[in-house]
C-alpha cells in the first residue's frame, strides 16, 4: 500500500489541503478579505500599513517561500554590519550561503523590484555579506546574492520570484579573518 508523503509545500502552512476547490476557496476568502483593499488605506482597527509594514510583510512571505519551495535554511534575517552594510535574509542552500535582498512592490508602475537594487544597495549588501563571512571565520565558502521580488498588488494574490545570482561581486575581495576590523578594512585584489 502506498502512503500518503506530508504535504509540505508553501500552501500547507496556512493548513490548505492540496485538493482543488479548498484551495480556490480559500484564495477567494483570502483576497477578500486580504488583498482587496488598496494598503495604504485605513484598516480595520484604525491604523494605518506603512511602507514599513509592507517592506516587513514582503519579508515574512519571501521568508516562508525560500523556506518551502527553494529548501532554503534561513540563518539571520535583517542583518546589520556594524561599520555599515545590510542583508535582509541570510539562507544556507546545500552548501552555498545565499545573501538576500527582499523587494516588496505593490505596483509595477515604476518597474520591477529588481530595478531597484542599485550599486549603492549592492554595495550595502556586499558589505553586510563580507562582515558575515568574516564572522564565521572561515574564508573558503561559496556564496551568492539573490533578489526575491515580492509583489503584493491589491486585489491580487502575491507574487513571488527569486532571482538566484542576482548581480556578482564587482571584483574578487580579500577579507582578513579578524572580525574586530571594520569593514573600511576590506582590500580589494
Amino acid at each position: 500500500m502506498c502512503e500518503r508523503q506530508p504535504d509540505n509545500s508553501f500552501w500547507s502552512m496556512f493548513g490548505l489541503a492540496t485538493s482543488a476547490h479548498i484551495l480556490i476557496r480559500w484564495i477567494r476568502d483570502w483576497t477578500d478579505k486580504t488583498w482587496n483593499r488598496p494598503f495604504y488605506k485605513t484598516l480595520e482597527d484604525g491604523s494605518e500599513q506603512t511602507k514599513d509594514d509592507i517592506g516587513h510583510l514582503g519579508e515574512d512571505l519571501a521568508e516562508r517561500f525560500l523556506r518551502t519551495e527553494e529548501h532554503m535554511k534561513t540563518l539571520r534575517r535583517n542583518f546589520q554590519a556594524p561599520k555599515g552594510g545590510e542583508v535582509d535574509i541570510v539562507c544556507r542552500y546545500d552548501d552555498t550561503l545565499v545573501f538576500i535582498e527582499v523587494k516588496t512592490r505593490t505596483s509595477t508602475a515604476f518597474g520591477r523590484p529588481l530595478e531597484a537594487v542599485t550599486e549603492d544597495k549592492q554595495r550595502l549588501i556586499v558589505c553586510g555579506a563580507i562582515e558575515w563571512l568574516r564572522l564565521l571565520r572561515y574564508s573558503d565558502i561559496l556564496f551568492r546574492f539573490d533578489v526575491m521580488e515580492v509583489l503584493l498588488i491589491p486585489g491580487e494574490l502575491p507574487e513571488l520570484t527569486r532571482i538566484g545570482n542576482a548581480f556578482q561581486l564587482p571584483e574578487p575581495i580579500y577579507y582578513p579573518n579578524d572580525s574586530s576590523r571594520g569593514l573600511e578594512d576590506c582590500q580589494r585584489n
